[in-house]
Order: C-alpha cells, then sequence, then structure tokens
C-alpha cells in the first residue's frame, strides 16, 4: 500500500510513536511519502533520516501517486489543515494524535501499532463526513471554500456585540445579537458548538447545527437544520469588521457582509477502525455519559 503522512510538528514525548510508524511500515513494506516540511522537521529533530519514497509539496503528487490513505500526525488542528491541504480529493484521512484530547484524530499512541496493522491489511471502513462551502462577495476564502468542523462569525475584539441576521433558503429566521455565531456540521458539533451549549449531532445526521455564542437573549438556543437548505447570514455591527472562521482559517470581513452557507458537493473519506466507533470516542475523549452506575 501507499501512504502519505501529513504533519507539522510534535512534542519530545511523541518521538517514540514516531520511530515505531516508521519502523512499522518499512516492516510491511509499505511506500511512505512524508509532506516536506514534516519530513524536515524530523530530521532536524528526532536526528534520524526515515526510509521512504519520498516527500510530497502538493495534494496533486499525492494523486498521482496513488496513495492509499493519508496519516495526519498532531492534534485535531492538525487534521483540519491536513483537510483543507487535500482539498476535494477523495483521498481517505485517519488522524494519529499526538497531543492531549484528539476527537478527530482519535489513535492513540497506545492503540498505534494495531491501527497501523489493520489499515495495512485493510480492516477499516469508509466514514462520509459531510463538509459545509462558505460563499462571499469577494470570495475570502479562495479556492478551498469548505470546512469539515464549521464557519464562525464573531465580533472583531472586545468591542460590543454583533447582530446576525439569519436567513433559511431566503426565509427570514431571526437576528441574533451575540458575541458571534457558529454554524456546525455533525462532524463539527463537538468542536466550538459543544462548548458554547449545542447539541451532539452523530455524523450521519445530515444536519447543521446553528448555536450562538454568549447570546443577549435567554430565549435564543441551538437549532438543528437539515443540511439540504441554504443559509444566509448578514452581520452588522459597531465595529468596521468582524472575524470568519472556516475551521482553522480566518479572514475579517466588512461590516455588512453576506455569507451563503450550504452542503459542500463532496464529503471527506475518513479512515474508521471497526473496533472503535463513534460512541466509543464520546465516551473515552469527552467523558460522555460517564456514570459509575454503568460500570
Amino acid at each position: 500500500m501507499k501512504f502519505a503522512i501529513f504533519g507539522k510538528s510534535f512534542p519530545e514525548s511523541f518521538n517514540e510513536a514516531i520511530y515505531r510508524l516508521f519502523e512499522k511500515l518499512n516492516r510491511y513494506s509499505a511506500e511512505i511519502y512524508v509532506y516536506e516540511p514534516f519530513f524536515e522537521f524530523i530530521k532536524s529533530n528526532l536526528f534520524i533520516i526515515p526510509k521512504i519514497e519520498g516527500v510530497f509539496r502538493t495534494k496533486t503528487e499525492l494523486e498521482e501517486k496513488g496513495i492509499d490513505v493519508v496519516f495526519s500526525i498532531g492534534g485535531d488542528g492538525t487534521f483540519l489543515e491536513c483537510v483543507a491541504f487535500l482539498e476535494r480529493t477523495s483521498i481517505p484521512v485517519v488522524g494519529i494524535n499526538s497531543g492531549r484530547l484528539g476527537f478527530l484524530a482519535y489513535i492513540s499512541r497506545e492503540e498505534l501499532d494495531l491501527a497501523l496493522e489493520m489499515i495495512v491489511k485493510g480492516k477499516y471502513t469508509i466514514e462520509k463526513r459531510t463538509m459545509i462551502a462558505v460563499e462571499t462577495e469577494n470570495n475570502d476564502f479562495g479556492n478551498f471554500n469548505c470546512g469539515l468542523n464549521e464557519i464562525i462569525v464573531q465580533k472583531k475584539d472586545t468591542s460590543s456585540m454583533i447582530s446576525v441576521d439569519v436567513y433559511i433558503n431566503d426565509d427570514y429566521m431571526t437576528t441574533y445579537w451575540a458575541d458571534g455565531l457558529i454554524v456546525s456540521t455533525p462532524t463539527g458539533s463537538t468542536a466550538y458548538s459543544l462548548s458554547a451549549g449545542g447539541p451532539i449531532v452523530v455524523p450521519e445526521s445530515e444536519n447543521f447545527v446553528i448555536t450562538p455564542i454568549a447570546p443577549h437573549n435567554l430565549t435564543v438556543r441551538p437549532i438543528v437544520l437539515p443540511d439540504s437548505v441554504e443559509i444566509r447570514l448578514t452581520i452588522h455591527g459597531r465595529s468596521d469588521e468582524f472575524l470568519a472562521a472556516l475551521d482553522a482559517r480566518n479572514v475579517f470581513l466588512k461590516n455588512g457582509s453576506d455569507l451563503l452557507l450550504k452542503k459542500a458537493d463532496y464529503k471527506l473519506n475518513m479512515v474508521r477502525l471497526s473496533h472503535i466507533n463513534y460512541f466509543s470516542t464520546l465516551r473515552n475523549k469527552l467523558m460522555w455519559g460517564m456514570d459509575k452506575r454503568n460500570y
């Protein structure tokens, strides 16, 4: 099999796991390609030169090489950067967690050996994860205007709150007076939206969740919508600009700008191992439903 390894950096405590990653893949005679900046980091920090077939710099190179699976090494932030790097490719992605929580990057260093064996032997399934697409007047997010987790609009600094007019399929829904607004996919429902009081939505639900950030009206609550709708946001505030964040990518937009949100025209292929399901990840990573009476 052909594997690509994407990453930025990792703590010293993860060094031994990186050794095992390359040793295990070499033992299976896998073809390994590493993201060039990450390869330079490995060489300079581990003082080794792993046995690989080569490096890559663009997602086009991965498509041309016929890569089977991309490993994202890091935390959930690195995983989101990997998704953006791959853009609309269909190559499956799996996250290996080198940090703390790791919800998207759900494979821990303790599970690494078993996970690699299962992936090499093809003992995994592919989860199709919905992406959200964001359109603005000036195409502010560039060629890749999709996010796996969410789109967030919020006030630029410590200034007063913003107001966000929300339209669903051009029908006015309401205006949120808040520090900001989160529109998340099911994948993103366990990220910022959850911290702001939004519900957990399982990946196959085909929904969007709108969650206000510190709303000024106590009657305002998160709402779940089918992902077949188009959502238009118009933002107003006392500042000249507001912040819009699509996963890990931030832009500043002018006061009064519109954003059109809809389901992207493709889905992310995410590797899921048979012994680690979504609910076990909820329990183990977020301590969801933890009650001593259950055990």
